[in-house]
Order: structure tokens, then sequence, then C-alpha cells
């Protein structure tokens, strides 16, 4: 028998839970239907308007042809058009009141989902970045025990395959990721991309100087979007990309500047891609993490500069 409530209980719990969960778009329906509803509703009531104002008027207009008396003296007069005011007055807002109140839960709805979904963002830019710096500390410190090469492999479950040089004709083994793919923000250049050339030299004279720019803008705009450096690299957008990048940072926190991965020539693959003999090279971006948060702090920042 104490099986049943335990039961109902838990059945109530999940219930309760799913409201919560989805409370958001349920507010932000609800606060649809409300501001819709509250239309049309002024709607109705304009329409029954008409028949108030005409009342009105034909009040107005019997008392002030009524004759003035001792009985009936001027100030009685202009206390009887009060009265005619406030009972019109009276009258529109009640005809408007539904509207009004349906109008301001509408409001309100749409309001209360939005600080909701606000407060959730934060909450997963505080766990993203919690998250974010704990994976940076730990590639430190696989980096400093095992090496570069074994946090590169680790990474992107890279495997070692072999590779026919056409200028040489010779086979070489090179570095390539795995079945696991590249990384989260990291992208391949390669032949898919619109602005890859035959040509190694212009590959990396276009990589270079596309780097350069999206520092001068990190500098000038004091942010950019890892989306930004999507777009000057003819990769396509994604989803982290509009939240993600990079921020001019005082406190030590970011590297203050923007970086490819591809100039310090640190592991055979870059190096192949750099003298020519690899066509294609994994692009990893140094983000500072979520940063659209960041933006009007940074913004202050460099108004107060500019001004001094």
């Amino acid at each position: 028998m104490n099986l049943v409530p335990v039961a109902i209980a838990n059945q109530i719990a999940r219930a309760t839970w799913g409201l919560q969960k989805s409370s958001p778009q349920i507010l932000f329906g609800a606060g649809i239907v409300g501001v819709v509803s509250s239309t049309v509703l002024a709607c109705r009531a304009t329409l029954k308007a008409e028949e108030t104002l005409q009342t009105h008027q034909e009040r107005m207009i019997l008392v002030k042809t009524m004759e003035i008396t001792p009985e009936f003296t001027e100030k009685q007069q202009k206390k009887e058009v009060t009265i005619v005011y406030t009972k019109t007055v009276m009258e529109m807002m009640k005809l408007y009141a539904p509207a009004f109140v349906v109008g301001g839960l509408g409001i309100a709805a749409l309001t209360s989902s939005n600080r909701i979904l606000t407060r959730r963002n934060a909450g997963l830019a505080a766990a993203y970045k919690a998250l974010d710096t704990g994976f940076k500390q730990y590639r430190a410190r696989v980096v400093e025990r095992f090496g570069e090469d074994t946090d590169r492999d680790l990474r992107y479950d890279s495997q070692t395959v072999e590779v026919r040089n056409e200028k040489t004709k010779r086979m070489n083994q090179v570095q390539r990721a795995g079945p696991a793919g590249e990384s989260v923000y990291a992208r391949f250049f390669d032949q898919l991309n619109p602005n890859w050339s035959p040509d190694p030299e212009f590959n990396l004279v276009f990589l270079n100087c596309q780097q350069q720019w999206a520092n001068e803008l990190l500098r000038a705009r004091g942010h950019v979007f890892l989306n930004d450096v999507y777009d000057s690299l003819g990769i396509p957008r994604s989803g982290a990309g509009a939240v993600v990048g990079w921020v001019v940072n005082r406190d030590g926190e970011g590297d203050n500047f923007i970086s490819f991965g591809i100039f310090d020539g640190k592991t055979q693959e870059i190096r192949d891609f750099v003298n020519g003999y690899e066509g294609s090279i994994l692009l990893d971006f140094n983000v500072d993490g979520v940063v659209y948060d960041k933006i009007d702090k940074v913004g202050e920042e460099l108004s107060w500069q500019r001004g001094r």
C-alpha cells in the first residue's frame, strides 16, 4: 500500500519537471496567444465604444441644454458634466479592461520566457567556461609530460598513413585525423575549400593574410567571433562559432591574438604543408571560449582608451 503514494509522487515529480523544462516554450506560446487575444478584444471593444460615445454625446447635450434656474445652478450643471464624463470613462475602461488584462498577461509571459532563457544561457556559458578551462589545463599537463605530438594524436585520434609525394615520387608517412574527425572548432583547409589553390605558396600566403586580418580586426574591434574567421576562410559557419571567439583581455585569461596553429612548424604535417609537400592542413584555432557576454566590457575599455 505504501508504494501507491510513492508512485503517484514520482509521476507528479516527473510531470512537474517536464513543465519546468518546457516552461520557456509554454510561456512564449501563452504570451503570443495573450497578445493576439488582446488585439481581438480591443477590436471588439472599439466596435462597442461607438455606442458608448454616442450615449455620451446625448447625455452632454441633455445637460448643457438644461435651463439654468435657482434650483439648477451653473455650478450644478458643471457637476453634472463631470458626472457624465466620469460615467463615460468608467464605461470605456470596462470595455477595454479585458484587452488590457489579457495583453498584460501576454507581455508578462513573454518577459518571463525571455528571463528564464537568459538565466539558462548564463548557466550554460558558466558551465562551458569551467569545462573549457579544465580541458586547457588538462592539455597543458599532457603536453608538459608527453609532448605536443602525443597531445595532437590523442586530441584528433590521428593515424599514420602513407601518402605519395608527387615531386619525389616517394611514399611518405604523414599524420591524418582519424575516424573521430576534427575537434570542435578545427577545420580542414583542402581542395573542397573555394579559396584553395594547387599552388602551395598561394595557400600559405592566403592563410597568413587571413590570420593577420583577423588579428587586426581583434585589435580594432576588441572581439572576433569564430564565424568571422570562418567567413574569411570560406569555411561554413557553425552554431558554436556564433558565441565563441576571441576578446582583448588584459587580465591574462586569453591569448590576445588569433592563431590558426599552422605557422609554428612544430609538427611534420605542418612542415609538409608549409613546404608544399602536403595539399591540406588542419586549422586549429586558439579560441578564448564564449565571448558574446564579454563584448560590452571590452567595448567600454576600448572607448575609454580612445577617449584618453
